[in-house]
């Protein structure tokens, strides 16, 4: 059974499976601080239930709706187990409850056996852990498949009416500012309708928590991870390719007093990351245009206010200083198109 799927942005159910599947664990992995469970398999009654609250917290009714399995490697979970769960969750989308099924898995368990297992599901979209293009970072990540499983894996996928997700992580072992922008554009190549930006994280309990503590592994600082994934952002927007998330979503397991031991964890990194970006578009017009040392209003819609002053102001004051202005006005604009900024009334370019 398969349903048309939309690319737009649905309202997701999760259900977390953290470790299960999985052939062995990756050294930056510990899902149980990233999911908050203790419990790698719920039962179905857990399921339904978890399936059913998040359903009764759903606003707009209208809005395209997902059950998504999270945590783990899916389709690496034993055949019948995988039905099992497939199942439960299409009952929901029988009912009309839902609208689809998303999962994420690796890359080296796309084969056409397990794609014929799962196409008399209503699955609408598919997410693989790719991590790296980089075979040398994979190894050193311990990911056991290469580059090229995960082109493999998106040519089989792209046989069938998926939506089609690939994650990326930056900073892992061996990785490098230039890896990472590798990695980037081999991904843009493949065109998948999304992607995920995760910053690589020291979490408590990994096998990268042990190399950090002997000073075999320095994760990236806040700083250099929201430059190098808004370079990121930038190559997948040139691309028309949609970034879901950037960085892990916050929760009480990743403090520095339970499961977080280092690295660039902020719980609005995605909101820096877009920071950041208009920084650069608005110091790269104020140039263009010959501001410098003048005065300067900018107008844009009321939601985009935080993003262009970034924490702390720290954009404007960045603004003041490099530019030599002598007065910088922020006004919110009511009737300005969504993602529109204008300086002195004149539009300013993001890309």
């Amino acid at each position: 059974m398969q349903t048309n799927p939309s690319p737009s942005k649905p309202f997701v159910v999760p259900v977390f499976l953290p470790h299960a599947g999985c052939p062995h664990r990756c050294v930056f992995c510990n899902q149980h601080s990233t999911t908050g469970q203790d419990e790698p398999l719920p039962s179905l009654s857990a399921i339904r239930r978890t399936i059913r609250e998040f359903l009764a917290h759903r606003k707009e009714r209208a809005r395209r709706t997902e059950i998504s399995f999270y945590g783990g490697n899916f389709l690496g979970l034993a055949p019948e187990l995988i039905t099992l769960l497939l199942a439960t969750a299409a009952g929901f989308v029988q009912e009309g409850q839902a609208d689809g099924i998303r999962f994420s898995t690796r890359p080296d368990t796309i084969d056409a056996a397990r794609l014929k297992l799962i196409a008399r599901f209503p699955v609408t979209t598919v997410e693989l852990g790719v991590q790296s293009m980089n075979d040398a970072v994979l190894q050193q990540s311990q990911r056991g498949h290469t580059a090229q499983s995960v082109r493999e894996a998106v040519a089989l996928l792209k046989t069938r009416p998926y939506i089609l997700g690939l994650q990326m992580m930056v900073g892992l072992p061996g990785d490098t500012p230039a890896t990472a922008l590798a990695t980037a554009r081999q991904i843009a190549d493949l065109a998948p309708q999304f992607v995920r930006i995760y910053p690589t994280l020291v979490l408590r309990g990994s096998q990268l928590a042990l190399r950090h503590f002997r000073g075999e592994y320095t994760p990236l600082s806040l700083e250099a991870a929201v430059a190098l994934v808004a370079d990121l952002y930038q190559i997948f927007r040139r691309h028309d390719i949609a970034v879901a998330r950037m960085g892990l979503q916050a929760g009480p397991e990743l403090t520095p007093d339970a499961d977080l031991v280092a690295g660039p964890f902020h719980p609005a990194f995605g909101e820096m990351v877009q920071s950041a970006l208009w920084l650069d578009a608005i110091s790269r017009h104020l140039e263009k245009e010959g501001l410098q040392k003048g005065d300067v209003v900018l107008e844009a819609p009321a939601r985009l206010l935080s993003q262009i002053k970034g924490q702390k102001d720290f954009n404007l004051l960045d603004l003041l200083q490099k530019h030599q202005l002598r007065s910088l006005e922020v006004r919110a604009n009511p009737d300005l198109a969504e993602e529109t900024v204008r300086i002195n009334g004149q539009p300013c370019a993001r890309w």
